[in-house]
C-alpha cells in the first residue's frame, strides 16, 4: 500500500505469542503476520494526509470527572476470601511461579 511498509513476519508473531503464553500454530502465525502487516500499512496511510492546517486536538469531549466520595467500608474476612481462592497456604493465596522460568 505505501512505500514504507513495515512487515511483521511469522517469527515475530510466534515470539509475541510465546511471551504472552498463547499457543498458536505455524499457519495461524503466518495468517496473523499478514493481518498485522496490513493493519500497519493502513496506519501508514495517515502519514499521507495533509494536516498542516489542522489544529491539534487538546480535549475532544468536554466532560468533567464525577467521583464518588471515598469512604472506607467493611470487606469480607480473610477466611471468606480464601474460600474463593483455588489454593491457599498459611492464610495466603497460593499461585504458580510466573517469574524466573523461561
Amino acid at each position: 500500500m505505501t512505500e514504507h511498509s513495515f512487515q511483521i513476519d511469522a517469527d515475530m508473531v510466534k515470539h509475541v505469542a510465546y511471551l504472552v503464553r498463547l499457543g498458536i500454530t505455524d499457519e495461524e502465525a503466518q495468517g496473523f503476520s499478514q493481518q498485522f502487516s496490513a493493519i500497519i500499512d493502513y496506519f501508514n496511510l495517515l502519514n499521507e494526509v495533509d494536516t498542516s492546517d489542522t489544529p491539534p486536538a487538546t480535549q475532544v469531549i468536554h466532560a468533567s470527572m464525577v467521583l464518588r466520595e471515598d469512604v472506607a467500608q467493611p470487606s469480607m474476612s480473610r477466611e471468606e476470601f480464601l474460600k474463593n481462592a483455588p489454593e491457599s497456604e498459611d492464610g495466603y493465596v497460593k499461585v504458580s511461579t510466573v517469574l524466573g522460568e523461561e
